[in-house]
Order: structure tokens, then sequence, then C-alpha cells
């Protein structure tokens, strides 16, 4: 039964990120897989049941992810020791794998696409999508840059300025991967622009004598 609802998951959001989620019924997916709409309201209560479900994934997933990169799981004012204890090193390495996560990964692409086509029509999904792609990372780099300048690792700067300049080139990756794809080199790319933000505002041990 498992297998069963986890194949309906992935089948709908499948459909929702290609038609939207407004545009697709039960029976549109109950018809994808092959089962009649009474099969299906079995494993679900009806299409909300399924968003429901598919959010509730997404951030197992993401919460999952976060810990496997030793990077914080939870928001800052729930876990603020999690965000003091984060390395640089860490956030570079979460940073390479989360541009591919949001690229490649089926369910996560997937996830992405759908809220990026309905939240011009969907106060909900335009909440989700900022949460989960815009100001929502944004928002997680600044409480991270902001331990790290407070515990001397970096310069003395703003940390939400910082934030937006650190996230923007991956935020624009992601969204230029969906038209040219493997095409382009994005993770050297992005090597490169963390490598050069680093230098600009890493503090040096020169700077801390002084």
């Amino acid at each position: 039964m498992a297998d069963t609802r986890a194949k309906i998951l992935m089948t709908a959001l499948q459909l929702f990120a290609k038609d939207g989620y407004e545009a697709v019924s039960v029976r549109t997916i109950a018809e994808e897989l092959g089962m009649t709409k009474g099969a299906l309201y079995r494993h679900y209560k009806n299409k909300r049941d399924i968003f429901d479900s598919i959010v509730e994934r997404m951030i197992q997933i993401d919460a999952q992810r976060a810990r496997e990169y030793h990077m914080p799981d939870e928001e800052y004012d729930t876990k603020p020791d999690a965000y003091e204890n984060t390395s640089l090193q860490s956030i570079q390495k979460y940073t390479i794998e989360q541009f591919l996560f949001w690229t490649e990964d089926e369910f996560a692409s997937r996830f992405r696409k759908m809220l990026t086509l309905e939240q011009y029509r969907n106060e909900e999904m335009a909440e989700l999508y900022s949460q989960c792609i815009v100001a929502g990372p944004v928002a997680y780099m600044e409480d991270l840059f902001r331990e790290l300048i407070q515990k001397g690792a970096l310069k003395d700067e703003n940390p939400r300025q910082l934030a937006v300049e650190y996230y923007a080139p991956l935020f624009l990756f992601i969204n230029m991967f969906d038209k040219s794809g493997k095409d382009e080199d994005y993770v050297a790319i992005l090597r490169n622009h963390m490598e050069h933000f680093m230098q600009s505002h890493v503090k040096d041990s020169g700077e801390e004598e002084e």
C-alpha cells in the first residue's frame, strides 16, 4: 500500500508540474495511473489530501537533507545552536547539493515546477514558492551568516546583504537549468562564485588581530 500511495503522489505531482494544480482532477490522476477514482480514494481523501501529502513529503526530504549535510533543519528561533555551529565548508557543500537537488531530483524538480506554474494564480502556492525557493532560503542564509559574523569567521557586514549576494546566483542557475539543462556547467560556475564570495567576505587572521 505504501508503494501505491507513493506512486499516486509522484504521478499527481508530475501532472501538477506539467498542467498546473488547478487544471488536474482526481479523475485525471486516476486515469494516468490506470485505476478508478474509487481505488484512488482508498489511499487519499481528495486532491487536496494528495497535495498536502506532497508538501509534507517535501518538508521531510528537506529536513533529512539538511541533517545529512550538517546544516540546520529547523528555523533559527527553534534551534539556534545549529546555526552557531554550522561551518563555511558545510554551507558551500550544501549549496552545490541544493542546486543538484532542485534541478535533477525528480520529486524536487517537479515540486518546484508546480509552484512556479501556480504562483501567479494561487496565493497559497505563491507563499510556498517564496518560502521554498526565494525568501525562505535568503532568510536561512541570513541567519547562518549573522552567526558566522558573530563568531568572527566573516567580516562585519550586513548579513542580509550577504545572503542575497550569495544566494542570487544559485536561484538564477536553478531557473536557467530548465531551459539549458546540462549544456552549461552550472556547478563549476557556482563553485567559482562561492570561491569569490569567500575571498571577499571571510575574515583573515590579520583582520582579527587588528
